[in-house]
C-alpha cells in the first residue's frame, strides 16, 4: 500500500458571491482543497478541525476519494466561517466576515501512525502551527519532501515565524504580492532567489490567470496560465495547484527540477477546473482522464 501525504491546513465553510452566482456555506479551506487535488495521484491523509456544524456525510466522502481523515477532529461548537466575493476583478477576493471558531484553537495533531510519512503538504495556516506539525513528523526517509503554503497575512503578523518555517521546507509557495512583500522587493527574480537563500530547494511564486515561476539553485522556469472562457469562482485554486503538485511529486517519488516542472502543469490543469464551478462541485466530478486532457492541452500551449 502507498504511504499517505500529510496535509495540514484549515477546514471551512465558505459563503462566496461571485458575478456568475453564489453559494451558501459549502465546504472549503486550504486543506480541504489541496488533500482533493492530491487524491488525483496518491492516498491523502488531511489534519484538522471541524465544529459541530460541520456536514457529517461530507468526511465519508472524501474517504471514498482515499483521503484519510483520522486527523480531522470534532470540537464543540462552530466550523470555521468565511464570506467573501468576487467583483468583475475576479482574481482578487473581497473578506466580508471570517469567524475562526474552532479553528482559533487548533492544535494539530499527527496520528501516530502518520508521523513517519515522507511527504509533507502545510496549507496556509499559522507558521506557529505549521512548525508545530514540523516537530511531530519523524525524520523524513530518502526522497521524501516537505512543501509549504503560506499566505500575505501571516508575513504581515508573523513574519519572522514564517521564515523559521520557510527554513525547514524543501518546496516553498506563495503567490507574487507574497514574495515581493517577505522579501520587501518588487523583482520576483531576486524575490526568489532571496527564498532559495534560506534553505529550500524550490520556490515556486504563482501569479494567478498569468501561471507560475519556478526557481531552484541551477534554473528557472516560467509554467503559463490556461485560457479560461468560463471562469466561475477561483476560490482554492492556489491550494488545488499545491495540492496537485505535492499529489504528482510524491506519485512518482521524484523531486528533481524537471519532475517539479511537470508537478505545476498538473496542479494548474486541476486548478482550472476548480475555477469554472462554485467551491468543490468540479473537484468532486473530474477524473484523471480530465486532468490528464488539460495537462496535454498545456504542453501544446506551450510548444513553439
Amino acid at each position: 500500500m502507498k504511504e499517505h501525504i500529510v496535509i495540514v491546513g484549515s477546514v471551512a465553510l465558505d459563503s462566496i458571491t461571485t458575478p456568475f452566482g453564489k453559494i451558501n456555506r459549502g465546504v472549503g479551506g486550504s486543506s480541504v482543497y489541496s488533500s482533493l487535488a492530491a487524491s488525483f495521484f496518491s492516498p491523502v491523509a488531511i489534519i484538522g478541525v471541524v465544529g459541530a456544524d460541520f456536514p457529517g456525510g461530507f468526511l465519508a466522502k472524501l474517504n471514498k476519494k482515499g483521503i484519510n481523515t483520522d486527523g480531522i477532529k470534532r470540537e464543540p461548537g462552530k466550523t470555521f466561517f468565511w464570506r467573501g466575493k468576487y467583483s468583475w476583478d475576479i482574481s482578487t477576493a473581497i473578506s466580508l466576515d471570517t469567524q475562526l471558531n474552532v479553528f482559533e484553537k487548533f492544535d494539530p495533531s499527527v496520528p501516530e501512525y502518520l508521523r513517519a510519512s515522507k511527504h509533507l503538504f502545510l496549507a496556509n495556516i499559522d507558521p506557529v502551527l505549521q512548525k508545530k506539525v514540523l516537530k511531530q513528523m519523524k525524520p523524513r526517509k530518502s526522497g521524501g519532501f516537505t512543501a509549504l503554503d503560506t499566505m500575505n497575512f501571516w508575513i504581515e503578523h508573523k513574519r519572522e515565524k514564517v521564515k523559521e518555517v520557510i527554513k525547514k521546507i524543501d518546496v516553498l509557495l506563495l503567490n507574487d504580492g507574497e514574495a515581493r512583500e517577505l522579501f520587501e522587493m518588487p523583482n520576483l527574480s531576486r524575490a526568489g532567489k532571496s527564498a532559495l537563500g534560506m534553505g529550500p530547494r524550490a520556490v515556486i511564486i504563482k501569479k494567478g490567470e498569468h501561471g507560475a515561476l519556478l526557481f531552484t539553485r541551477a534554473a528557472h522556469f516560467s509554467a503559463p496560465s490556461y485560457p479560461l472562457e468560463n471562469v466561475v469562482d477561483p476560490t482554492g485554486c492556489g491550494d488545488c495547484f499545491g495540492g496537485g503538485l505535492t499529489g504528482f511529486l510524491a506519485k512518482t517519488d521524484d523531486v528533481s527540477e524537471w519532475n517539479v516542472r511537470k508537478a505545476m502543469i498538473y496542479g494548474s490543469a486541476i486548478a482550472s477546473h476548480n475555477a469554472e464551478g462554485f467551491g468543490l462541485e468540479v473537484l468532486k466530478k473530474i477524473s484523471i482522464v480530465d486532468v490528464e486532457r488539460r495537462f496535454n492541452e498545456f504542453k501544446s500551449i506551450r510548444e513553439f
